[in-house]
C-alpha cells in the first residue's frame, strides 16, 4: 500500500469521518465545493459534531503535500495528483420521491478532470444496483477520455456512518467493499481493511455491494413501518404500545423496534431507490412502498392525534400555544435533513396554532434556510397549552415539563421517553 494519496470527495457527515481516519495512515485531501465548510474545517471546527475538534486538529495540515494527514480544498487543481478518489456525496430524493442523483454527476465531473491512467474512483453514496458502473462510470469516461477497466477503475464502499453515533463510528464498523476487476475489488478490499478495525466484507460485484446497502435501511424502514401500524391499532383499543413490545421483546428472536418518525438521509429515502430501480425491471414493489407510506403519514398522524387530545379537554385550538421541543431527525444530533418533525410542525400549523420550536442541537441558520422555521436555542421562559417532545435528545430529559404546562395542558411524547405519566405517545 505505498504511494497512495486519496481524494475525499465531499465533506459531510460521510466523507469528513472517513477523511479524518485515511489522514492517520495516510496524505489525505478532502474536498467540497463549499468554501465556508472547508474554511471551518481548515479551522478546526466540524459542525456536524462528527468529528470532535481535538481529534481533527491532530490530522490537519496546511499543505496538500504531507506524508499522512487531511488538507481540505475547493480547488480541483488540489486533488489532481490523487491515486484514489472516493465519493461521499448525499444521494437524496425529489419532492415526488424519485431519486436525485445530480450530486453524483457533478462529483464524477470533478474527479473526471484529473483523472490519470491506473487510477481508481471509489463511490460511498447510497444508490440502487447499476448506479456505479451505468451512471457514473460514463461521465468519467466522457470527461477523462479514459477507458473504464482499462485506464481507470471503480469501487463501491456503502457508506454506514449512524450520524451521531460515538459507539459506532466509522473504524468500527464492518465496511463491505468491491471492485469493478477481481483485482480492483482486492486492492480496494485492502485500503479499507488498512484503517477499519472492525473489518471488510469483499462482496463478488459493484451491484452487489450497491444492493446490500440500499436493503439494509430498506429492512429498518419496514420494521419501524410494523411498529408504527401496531401503534395505531393499539391506541384504537386504549393499549399501551411500549408495554406491548416490552412483553413481547421477552422472547428470544423479537426484533426490538419502536414507533416514530422515520426521517434522516438513509431510512427515510433509500428505500425510494430501491423502489425505483425495480420499478423500471418491472416489478411493483408493494411491501417497501407499503412501509414507506405508512412511515411518511407518522407526523400527520402524530398531529391529528395531539390536536384529539386537545379537543378532549376542551382548549381551544386556534391561537393556542404550542411548544415543539426538537426538530432534528434524531436525537442528539444536529442533522435536520429529511426530519419528520417538521410534517408535525406543518400540520399542526394547519390548525391555526402559535408554535415556538426549541431545539439545543439544531443550526438556527439551517433550518430556516431548508424549512423556513424559526426555532429557539435556549429553553423558553413560557407557559403552553400543549408541549410535543418531538426528538428525545438528552437536554429535554432534565426540563420540568410539566411546570410549563396551563391548566389541563397536553404533553405528548412522541418517542415515550418520559418517566412521568403523559396524555399522548406513539
Amino acid at each position: 500500500m505505498k504511494d497512495i494519496k486519496i481524494a475525499i470527495i465531499g465533506l459531510g457527515y460521510v466523507g469528513l469521518p472517513l477523511a479524518r481516519l485515511f489522514a492517520t495512515k495516510y496524505p489525505v485531501i478532502g474536498f467540497d465545493i463549499n468554501e465556508e465548510r472547508i474554511k471551518e474545517l481548515q479551522s478546526g471546527h466540524d459542525s456536524t459534531l462528527e468529528v470532535s475538534d481535538d481529534v481533527l486538529k491532530q490530522v490537519l495540515s496546511d499543505s496538500p503535500q504531507m506524508e499522512a494527514g487531511l488538507h481540505c480544498t475547493n480547488k480541483t487543481e488540489a486533488i489532481a495528483d490523487c491515486n484514489y478518489y472516493i465519493v461521499t456525496v448525499p444521494t437524496p430524493v425529489d419532492r415526488t420521491n424519485r431519486p436525485v442523483l445530480t450530486p453524483l454527476y457533478k462529483s464524477s465531473e470533478t474527479v473526471g478532470k484529473v483523472l490519470k491512467k491506473g487510477d481508481t474512483v471509489v463511490y460511498e453514496s447510497t444508490v440502487y444496483p447499476g448506479v456505479t458502473e451505468e451512471e457514473c462510470v460514463p461521465v468519467l469516461e466522457k470527461v477523462s477520455g479514459l477507458v473504464f477497466n482499462v485506464d481507470f477503475f471503480v469501487g463501491y464502499s456503502p457508506e454506514r456512518i449512524n450520524p451521531g453515533d460515538k459507539e459506532h463510528t466509522v473504524e468500527k464498523i464492518l465496511k463491505v467493499t468491491s471492485g469493478s476487476t477481481p483485482e480492483t475489488g482486492k486492492n480496494v478490499d485492502s485500503l479499507y481493511a488498512s484503517v477499519i478495525t472492525a473489518g471488510t466484507h469483499l462482496a463478488p460485484t459493484i451491484k452487489v455491494a450497491e444492493a446490500a446497502k440500499v436493503i439494509e435501511n430498506s429492512q429498518r424502514d419496514i420494521n419501524i413501518a410494523f411498529v408504527n401500524e401496531l401503534a395505531k391499532i393499539f391506541n384504537l383499543m386504549d393499549i399501551d404500545t411500549n408495554a406491548v413490545l416490552e412483553a413481547a421483546g421477552t422472547k428470544w428472536n423479537f426484533l426490538p423496534f419502536k414507533p416514530g418518525l422515520v426521517g434522516g438521509h438513509c431510512i427515510g429515502v433509500d428505500p425510494y431507490y430501491l423502489a425505483q430501480r425495480s420499478q423500471e425491471f418491472g416489478y411493483h414493489p408493494e411491501i417497501i412502498l407499503a412501509g414507506r407510506r405508512m412511515n411518511d403519514g407518522m407526523g400527520k398522524y402524530v398531529a391529528s392525534e395531539i390536536i384529539k387530545l386537545m379537543v378532549q379537554r376542551e382548549i381551544k385550538i386556534k391561537n393556542s400555544k404550542m411548544l415543539v421541543l426538537g426538530i432534528t431527525f434524531k436525537e442528539n444530533c444536529p442533522d435536520v435533513r429529511n426530519t419528520k418533525a417538521v410534517d408535525v410542525i406543518t400540520n399542526l400549523k394547519s390548525y391555526g396554532a402559535n408554535l415556538s420550536i426549541y431545539d439545543p442541537w439544531a443550526s438556527k441558520e439551517i433550518v430556516e434556510k431548508e424549512y423556513g422555521l424559526q426555532i429557539l436555542n435556549q429553553v423558553p421562559d413560557e407557559s403552553y397549552d400543549t408541549i410535543i417532545l418531538a426528538v428525545s435528545h438528552d437536554q429535554f430529559l432534565d426540563i420540568d415539563l410539566r411546570s410549563m404546562l396551563n391548566n389541563n395542558g397536553v404533553l405528548y411524547d412522541v418517542k415515550g421517553i418520559l418517566k412521568c405519566k403523559v396524555e399522548g405517545r406513539l
